[in-house]
């Protein structure tokens, strides 16, 4: 990313940014280990892993969560939103915000999960564009 200082203050603009967000911290990681699991870089889900495991959220937990799912229903419906938005952001319906609402969750933290995924994508990419790959890091 420092070959790039427009790529390098975005990015670090948006993680100031998202570390100012009312979105549940936990939740975030495991949202951010789910999503980096998909482009298969290593690094990424284990840091995301640490992160949730130090925030005091159980293997179980962050076992389901790679599962797109949390034994809280309401946790997994944002961690189902967080990968929807990964892979196909255009099929989020009403219906599900509706949902996500009903459980609870605010306008903004639904907004945030968008945040989480595109941050997660931005590092990923670049951890695999640097050669981060899985066998690197186990």
């Amino acid at each position: 990313m420092a070959q790039s200082s427009a790529v390098l203050g975005g990015y670090l603009q948006l993680s100031r940014a998202m570390r100012r967000a009312k979105f549940d911290r936990r939740t975030s990681e495991l949202i951010s280990v789910l999503v980096q699991s998909q482009p298969g870089c290593g690094l990424c889900p284990d840091s995301h892993t640490a992160a949730a495991s130090s925030l005091g959220v159980g293997e179980e937990e962050i076992a389901l969560a790679y599962q797109d799912t949390s034994s809280d229903p309401a946790v997994a419906a944002m961690i189902r939103l967080g990968i929807q938005v990964y892979r196909e952001p255009a099929s989020v319906t009403d219906e599900q915000v509706d949902e996500l609402r009903a459980f609870g969750h605010s306008d903004r933290a639904i907004a945030d999960v968008v945040g989480v995924v595109a941050l997660n994508i931005l590092a990923g990419a670049f951890n695999l564009l640097a050669g981060l790959t899985p066998d690197e890091q186990r």
